[in-house]
């Protein structure tokens, strides 16, 4: 039987599709941030990028999202440890302090079942820039 890849390699070590491979596609990304000016405090909405798809959680463009959203922020290997906004959830933060992939990530259970079980998919619970008005009326808790 062969070892899972996220078993004995590195995010250096990984290959562009383990790494891609190693989101989760929770969704949690493409949710705008706001920054408290007073406190630099990193407050999560749930307000969604435009292109996120509300049913599947998934991004509508993902291969060339640059096209439509110019601001959309590529996570790579070398910019990850800058950026302070990923959720708790994310497997790359994960393995960035050593620690395992959450039993329901789903490289472990095969699906997104037990993500949607635990709580830990975004779809049905967001919604798009465009329609917000007030921003801050749509800050939630990580």
């Amino acid at each position: 039987m062969t070892t899972p890849f996220w078993h004995n390699k590195t995010l250096s070590q990984m290959s562009d599709e383990e790494w891609e491979q190693l989101c989760d596609g929770c969704g949690r990304c493409c949710l705008n941030k706001l920054l408290d000016e007073d406190t630099n405090e990193i407050l999560y909405t749930n307000v969604a990028c435009n292109q996120l798809d509300i049913r599947t959680g998934q991004c509508r463009h993902y291969v060339d999202r640059f096209k439509y959203e110019p601001d959309c922020i590529k996570l790579t290997r070398e910019n990850l440890l800058t950026i302070e906004w990923l959720p708790k959830t994310c497997a790359y933060r994960y393995f960035e302090q050593h620690k395992t992939l959450p039993e329901w990530h789903p490289l472990i259970t095969g699906d997104k079942k037990m993500m949607r079980k635990k709580g830990v998919l975004i779809k049905n619970r967001i919604v798009y820039e465009k329609d917000v008005i007030h921003w801050e009326n749509h800050i939630i808790s990580e």
